[in-house]
């Protein structure tokens, strides 16, 4: 039925859709524009706007399909899988696209120097995978050890040309970029060299241009988009949200929760300029519990995301169909229970203050980021339940890069609220985050050894559902890890909000999903009237 409607859409929109611009915001600077080192979302809005891939997971039915591979195929030892290129591509300065091409980009995604965030998910064992190229349009990648599920991983591997002198900026996906004013806006234009076409013979993307400003201030999105100045708006805010609902009823939608999940996590990074005594804290299980239980997750997803949202259980949301541990419950406001775990760690009420075994009152900073308006209120919230039992929470405001240059270079913070946009639809694509070694790995990053036992037993249940056999013993397997991570909270999984957007009638083609990016992951069949 969906491939039906599919074509159905197709035929109808093929002879009258083309040209138009689109615009929407990105809400802070991309931090990079090589495809290979994006790690936040603006970076990874352009790099999926622009990057070509050998595989994509279509973000409606969670089921992988053929792109710049137009097959593939696993080895019996599940540690090799050999693509078969289609031919003929040309990247979008007109230079040709072959198997050499792939094996470049995986070198270059490799390379230390860079710091990708996609290297871990495809290092298995501590071994890089071995690229060969095995004829005019096949390649092959022999991993170090088994990995199931392999194949989703090449849907955020952007493939570089090895010959352009564009380097990076030589695209094989819908759009090139062709012009950014930092702080301002950038310029998309269609690639006229791409190779995907419409039943009815129609080079894609139907669009001429993407103008994408720099925009921080949500409030001024939601004028620019009621002004009909902007065209989609993604992942909106709940109160936008409640406000367009009832001023202009057709254009938002409710796509349920998402795959985004927003948590609270501790430096555990032995490196770092906090007191030993607040690491201390901080490493202590029973502490994390404490603070855990005391967070009112129901208000959260009742005041900040106006119903909606729901408490986060783990990594993965309910949007998740399978990789979702549904044997986990909510997690449970009992600030008195949560007042006793502390005090069985040590901590005592002084009045009204709670104080360590050494009388140091509990005080300590979380950072997020400026402008997102639910995080700043969910830190409110938090605020306020923490100091029912003595805690006292300061909050700091960061702008992006700022908050980024602490999480990921001095590691000068104590504690952080922040969220994952989870484009990962398979376990393996989390490696960089989960690993102990991973770079994402937020609480206490690339960690040559593991620094916690439970944390070598999390590495050891993660390598072992990469190369488990079936996918029935991997989902056991990562069902552990969940548990698990619910068992040590290193991450105070908070609430995963839904799916909100905004979308004008102007756009056509938008079919709405769980999966970042929830409105354009379409893009190249999408339109402007």
């Amino acid at each position: 039925m969906i491939s039906r409607l599919w074509i159905a859409a197709a035929l109808l929109c093929s002879p009258v859709c083309g040209g138009g611009e689109l615009r929407f915001v990105l809400h802070h600077e991309p931090k990079t524009l090589n495809p290979l080192a994006a790690a936040e979302d603006a970076a990874e809005t352009i790099r999926y706007l622009t990057g070509g891939v050998l595989i994509r997971l279509n973000r409606l039915t969670q089921e992988l399909e053929p792109e710049l591979a137009q097959s593939w195929k696993v080895s019996g030892d599940n540690k090799a899988i050999t693509f078969q290129l289609r031919a003929g591509l040309v990247f979008s300065d007109g230079t040709q696209f072959t198997p050499v091409d792939v094996a470049f980009t995986v070198s270059q995604m490799l390379d230390p120097a860079l710091h990708s965030p996609v290297a871990d998910t495809f290092t298995v064992a501590g071994v890089a995978p071995k690229v060969s190229v095995d004829g005019p349009q096949t390649v092959t990648l022999t991993f170090g050890a088994p990995v199931a599920g392999k194949e989703r991983l090449f849907d955020q591997l952007a493939i570089l040309s090895a010959r352009s002198p564009l380097k990076e900026r030589a695209s094989l996906g819908p759009f090139v970029l062709d012009s950014y004013k930092p702080g301002v806006e950038l310029l998309l234009k269609r690639n006229p060299h791409y190779w995907k076409r419409d039943v009815a013979g129609k080079q894609l993307p139907y669009l001429d241009t993407i103008r994408i400003p720099i925009q921080a201030n949500r409030e001024i999105e939601l004028n620019r988009f009621r002004a009909g100045e902007l065209d989609l708006m993604n992942n909106i805010d709940p109160e936008s949200y409640d406000r367009l609902a009832k001023a202009m009823p057709g254009v938002v939608h409710d796509s349920g929760p998402s795959t985004d999940v927003e948590f609270l996590w501790f430096n555990l990074a032995p490196s770092s300029p906090v007191p030993q005594y607040k690491k201390d804290w901080f490493q202590s299980a029973a502490f994390r519990h404490g603070i855990s239980a005391a967070i009112n997750r129901e208000d959260l997803c009742r005041v900040v995301y106006r119903g909606h949202a729901r408490p986060a259980l783990g990594p993965f949301s309910l949007a998740n169909k399978f990789w979702f541990n549904a044997k986990l419950t909510s997690q449970t406001f009992d600030p008195a229970r949560g007042l006793k775990l502390l005090e069985s760690a040590g901590f005592q009420k002084k009045g009204d203050v709670l104080v360590d075994r050494a009388g140091h009152p509990v005080e300590f900073s979380v950072i997020t980021n400026t402008g997102n308006k639910a995080r700043e209120r969910m830190a409110a919230l938090i605020q306020q339940d923490l100091q029912a039992i003595g805690i006292k929470l300061n909050i700091v405001t960061l702008d992006v890069p700022s908050l980024l240059e602490r999480l990921t270079k001095s590691s000068d913070y104590e504690a952080c609220l922040f969220g994952l946009t989870n484009v990962a639809a398979d376990p393996n694509e989390l490696m960089n985050v989960l690993l102990s070694s991973g770079r994402q790995h937020a609480w206490n990053p690339s960690q040559k050894t593991p620094a916690t036992a439970w944390e070598a037993e999390m590495d050891s249940l993660l390598r072992a559902q990469a190369s488990a056999g079936s996918r029935a013993k991997r989902k056991e397997l990562f069902d552990r890890v969940q548990e698990l991570m619910r068992r040590e909270e290193p991450y105070l999984f908070l609430v995963n909000r839904n799916s909100l957007s905004a979308i004008s009638p102007k756009v056509q083609g938008a079919r709405p999903a769980a999966f970042y990016p929830q409105t354009f992951w379409n893009i190249e069949r999408l339109s402007v009237k």
